[in-house]
């Protein structure tokens, strides 16, 4: 929502997300903002594990096929299609924890391109 919008403080991911995490995905939206692009297509969310740590934090590890996604101009409206990659395979680990109104949130969150445990 916060690249479809062009808002890199958007209140969207800043409600679920805050240190390292917040940091990181307003750096990437900027990307974004700044080129004046958008996602447009498909991405595919699979592979996911979730553990809860006895200091009642919790692990969040999952896999995004990225194949089917697209960055689209808002200037032009053109859309750059890509071909399909094994770079576009990403796996994410995260580390949450549950915030003073109850809501999970995370807190680091580290991604592998290309990562071998996410390709078919």
């Amino acid at each position: 929502m916060a690249i479809a919008e062009q808002d890199a403080l958007h209140k969207a991911y800043r409600y679920y997300s805050e240190g390292e995490a917040a940091a990181g995905s307003e750096q990437f939206i900027q990307e974004f903002v700044e080129y004046k692009d958008r996602v447009t297509g498909a991405k595919r969310y699979y592979g996911s594990k979730a553990t809860v740590n006895d200091d009642g934090t919790a692990g969040f590890v999952y896999c995004e096929d990225q194949n089917k996604a697209y960055n689209k101009s808002l200037k032009t409206g053109k859309t750059n299609v890509t071909a399909e990659s094994k770079d576009n395979y990403v796996l994410y680990d995260s580390r949450l924890r549950v915030n003073d109104q109850g809501v999970w949130i995370t807190e680091k969150l580290a991604s592998q391109r290309g990562s071998t445990k996410c390709r078919p």
